[in-house]
């Protein structure tokens, strides 16, 4: 590729600009990036851009004005229309604006537009051909460019759409990190994975990461929360979607707040100075992750035993049979005690365990049998 350069001390991503050359930090020194998840209509954005124009904390407004959506029937953004709203609320307010590209030709008519920033989506940066298209189109200029991380927890290929950004000329980049689509549905949207931001910062500490709490959250009720975790954990920034009238948004209304509660959410995070090793605080959140992982898992796992408990508690009701098998228990226990004991876990945790899962199953298929065929001593198998 003609327009590699050369990257010095081996680190590909060696020359980026720092956060505060590019963009108004608040006074906590952080960034905020605010605005609507999409440009509605000409009165939406300019009634945003006012309100949030009023925050000294706010760096830049943000919107959609191409959205990809996972179904066709969705609200696909206004377009290149929308672009003349936001160079009018930027020219009444004096906020930046910063716009999602999810294509070179999106690229071409917001460079035309002369847009502030811009920023890649998840489902882009999953995509190295059109990022590399983009990248082709950004050749030359020094705009701002935000990437948000693949929808999957792929680490190199986040990194890797970073790199051929920075590999046409462009310095002022920053990563935003908004959660990774995991098939184990949990409290959140998208599931943090905070090892991961956590595993980009350590590589490349002069990288600026940004946080996006809403696309996180997929709750404006998580969003507190999680800006609190992304503070804690050193990230440079918040890229959070606000809305005049979250009731009435065409799209993500559920994570969207009001300018009212925005300023309110900014006001209650904590700013704490670092105290101790930083080395050891990242470690220290890595295994955590590691564990909310593997406590994710395990909920899986009881939770499918659980249904074959039910599938062989309605085999015996079809059947009309009720089987006392103490020997297979006292098998069993016998068994995963061994087992157990041979990994490291004492005989009490496991045994206290096993009879708490078996007690259940016992009840589970005692729900299934009406109470009718289940005898003491019966066993779920």
């Amino acid at each position: 590729m003609g327009h590699q350069i050369v990257m010095p001390n081996n680190n590909p991503l060696a020359d980026i600009k720092p956060l505060n050359s590019w963009l108004k930090l608040a006074e906590s020194g952080i960034g905020i990036i605010a605005g609507p998840c999409s440009a509605e209509n000409e009165e939406q954005v300019l009634s945003c851009a006012r309100d949030l124009a009023k925050n000294k904390n706010v760096g830049a407004f943000r919107t959609g004005i191409w959205k990809p959506r996972t179904r066709p029937e969705g609200f696909e953004g206004a377009g290149e229309i929308a672009l003349r709203w936001l160079d009018q609320a930027k020219k009444e307010t004096g906020l930046p604006y910063c716009i999602e590209v999810a294509s070179a030709r999106h690229t071409e008519i917001a460079l035309k537009h002369q847009a502030d920033m811009l920023w890649l989506g998840a489902r882009t940066t999953v995509n190295p051909f059109l990022v590399q298209e983009i990248a082709d189109v950004l050749k030359g200029t020094d705009i701002p460019v935000l990437v948000k991380n693949p929808v999957n927890p792929d680490l190199e290929l986040w990194i890797g759409s970073l790199e051929r950004l920075y590999k046409s000329g462009l310095t002022k980049l920053a990563a935003i990190h908004r959660g990774f689509s995991f098939y184990r549905k949990g409290p959140y949207r998208n599931s943090p994975m905070w090892e991961l931001p956590i595993e980009l910062k350590s590589r490349f500490p002069n990288l600026p990461i940004l946080t996006d709490p809403s696309h996180i959250a997929g709750s404006r009720s998580l969003l507190k929360e999680i800006s609190q975790k992304a503070i804690n954990l050193e990230m440079d920034g918040l890229m959070i979607e606000v809305h005049p009238n979250p009731g009435i948004a065409l799209t993500d209304k559920n994570q969207q707040v009001t300018p009212e509660a925005f300023a309110q959410l900014l006001e209650e995070l904590v700013l704490r100075k670092r105290i101790g090793d930083k080395e050891f605080e990242i470690k220290l959140e890595q295994l955590r992750s590691e564990i909310d992982k593997l406590d994710s898992e395990l909920i899986h796992i009881l939770a499918r035993r659980m249904q074959i408990i039910d599938e062989i508690g309605n085999y015996k009701k079809v059947n009309n049979i009720t089987i006392l098998q103490l020997d297979r228990w006292r098998e069993i226990a016998s068994n995963r005690v061994a087992q157990a004991e041979n990994m490291g876990l004492s005989r009490e945790f496991i045994t206290t365990l096993l009879n708490i899962v078996h007690d259940e199953s016992i009840k589970r298929q005692e729900t299934i049998l009406g109470n009718s065929n289940s005898k003491p001593g019966d066993t779920e198998l």
